[in-house]
């Protein structure tokens, strides 16, 4: 079998420019859209919106990768790098990692592309590991750097990287490459071709021993911010996550040829889909705000407390709804006292009802197109 990066013509890869077009058009539109939204919010909320979408790509991009990480934690650590508080006690290593490389991410995304970039961020995903021999720096390892997946006595290799030694000239050409590419670059690209192109043509060099997933993201991430010209927040590691199947289908699809049509599309719908996915996350949180300024001061503690958890859920919400055991469950109540509490949240608006008996779910009432009911 043949790999992309061992064609004679790599790394110049074959895509229909036309066909991506009215997409590239679509995220302009969107882009647009996205900053009148946050118009609506005051600087304080904009920056706890900042957090709380940078927290949300932080988990998400690890949990791509199989690493669960405590939100909570990695809120407090974003907090702290960006000077608004002291980091809480318990933050685990992998989430201050993750938090200063999103952080250095939203700071310095305009800065050309360089090896120390990348070799930063890895050296921040990965501060405590054991079992990687090279941490901040290229792969040096003899063996081939395969994608595999199955019991070993049947395992499937999805894909194989360029062997060590020509990771160090592969990347002097990514690099040269990226910066060429970038707006006001010597062969500037439009926003989502460029941006499909950085995480492609990166995933297939993997010039790491691990991290190449959250990085290629990043510098995805990077590419869409330099071609905005302020970073995008965009949900793309929430929307990839949620889709998971989807993405390794795509990337083991467009490894073996340099014509990537397949890949461009699917990764130009995805860059809409999270920025579509953010837009309605900012409509929620406006909507929050909103539902605090009316709520907030006549919700009892038990009723505050689920409120909150209900809103944590974000839009997509409780599946199914809100249950009177869900109630019981986190305010630590009785069943009468839960029947009481959801009722007057009822009555003054603040939730809506449906079904009857066991049955009955219970919804946060926001405007439509705020909650993922």
């Amino acid at each position: 079998m043949m790999w992309n990066w061992e064609q004679p013509h790599w790394p110049k890869f074959s895509y229909d420019s036309k066909a991506l077009e009215p997409l590239e058009q679509q995220f302009l539109l969107q882009s647009g859209e996205f900053i009148g939204a946050r118009k609506h919010l005051g600087p304080g909320d904009q920056e706890i919106l900042k957090i709380e979408l940078i927290s949300d790509e932080a988990v998400k991009t690890s949990e791509i990768e199989g690493e669960i990480l405590n939100r909570d934690s990695v809120q407090s650590s974003l907090r702290h790098q960006l000077g608004l508080g002291d980091e809480s006690p318990g933050v685990k290593p992998a989430e201050r990692g993750i938090s200063k490389m999103m952080i250095d991410l939203y700071q310095s995304f305009a800065e050309p592309l360089a090896d120390k970039t990348m070799f930063d961020w890895h050296a921040m995903l990965l501060p405590d590991s054991r079992d990687i021999k090279v941490v901040g720096g290229y792969r040096t390892h003899a063996d081939a750097m395969q994608v595999v997946s199955g019991p070993i006595q049947k395992r499937a290799v999805h894909f194989e990287a360029p062997p060590s030694a020509r990771v160090p000239r592969e990347m002097e050409c990514f690099v040269t490459w990226f910066n060429d590419t970038a707006p006001g670059g010597k062969t500037p690209l439009p926003t989502l071709t460029r941006a499909a192109l950085v995480h492609l043509y990166f995933v297939c060099i993997h010039p790491f021993e691990d991290g190449n997933g959250r990085i290629g993201r990043a510098l995805a991430e990077k590419a869409l911010a330099q071609n905005l010209g302020q970073p995008s927040l965009i949900a793309l590691a929430y929307t990839i996550e949620r889709k998971g199947n989807d993405y390794y289908a795509a990337l083991e699809h467009n490894n073996k040829d340099l014509e990537i049509d397949g890949w461009m599309k699917y990764f130009a719908n995805t860059i809409l889909e999270a920025q579509s996915n953010t837009i309605q996350r900012v409509d929620f949180y406006i909507a929050k705000a909103k539902f605090y300024q009316g709520h907030a001061d006549k919700l009892n503690e038990r009723q505050a407390k689920v409120i909150a958890r209900m809103f944590r859920e974000g839009i997509d919400g409780f599946k199914g709804g809100l249950s009177a055991e869900n109630y019981i469950s986190i305010s630590k109540t009785s069943r009468a006292t839960a029947t009481r509490d959801l009722q007057d949240l009822v009555e003054r608006s603040a939730l809506t009802k449906t079904g009857e008996l066991r049955h009955t779910r219970y919804f946060l009432n926001l405007p439509k197109g705020s909650s993922g009911r």
